[in-house]
């Protein structure tokens, strides 16, 4: 069962600052994110999400824990909480590591060869829970504001169901639903913010 997390005092957002690649630092939360290279798809067939996750688990899983994800066809994103009392290099080369299998593995499936991902991934790390609450919602919500699918519930490769299901998971769940007070707020601040999405697709 995942603990409940401590978060950090309201300070400041360093999504203002544009902090890209900033070094990876211990007891942190970040936005990870990054897309294929010359707008490439990274996930070609349903199989290949299910083993980034894997490669997640694997390689991220000694260096920090994860609250949220989601994966799209040309990007994911993932937001994250490293653990405290691990260097730098160690969050950065398991991120390094995952990437280089991932990418490895899908230039020898599908008979490609070059860089899969667009430069170094971006992180944004993030010092207020409002910034993380409304992070979630965007994370979640990828999927119907690309367009991938039309309701955000049915897309099978995002976090939003695991954090509501009471099955076993890996996700910092309790934290996230911490973060709305209870599991129904959870659901009604994502259908408020889908409104507004939706809206705006509408008058596109």
């Amino acid at each position: 069962m995942t603990r409940p997390h401590r978060f950090l005092k309201p300070v400041r957002s360093d999504k203002e600052n544009n902090m890209k690649y900033e070094v990876l630092v211990e007891d942190s939360f970040y936005h990870i994110y990054n897309c294929g290279n010359n707008k490439e798809n990274i996930f070609i067939e349903e199989q290949n999400y299910a083993y980034f996750l894997l490669l997640v688990k694997k390689h991220l899983s000694k260096t920090l824990e994860i609250l949220t994800y989601c994966l799209l066809k040309n990007h994911f994103h993932l937001l994250i909480k490293t653990k405290e009392e691990v260097a730098s290099k160690e969050i950065s080369q398991s991120f390094s590591n995952l990437f280089n299998v991932y990418s490895k593995s899908i230039n020898k499936k599908y008979g490609r060869s070059g860089s899969l991902f667009k430069d170094r991934f971006s992180r944004i790390k993030l010092d207020n829970e409002e910034y993380l609450r409304k992070l979630i919602l965007y994370i979640h919500l990828n999927p119907t504001h690309h367009q991938f699918v039309d309701d955000f519930r049915t897309y099978k490769h995002s976090s939003y169901n695991s954090i509501l299901s009471d099955k076993i998971t890996s996700l910092l769940r309790d934290s996230v639903i911490n973060l709305f007070e209870d599991k129904q707020n959870f659901i009604e601040a994502h259908k408020i913010k889908e409104v507004t999405i939706l809206e705006s697709l509408t008058l596109e």
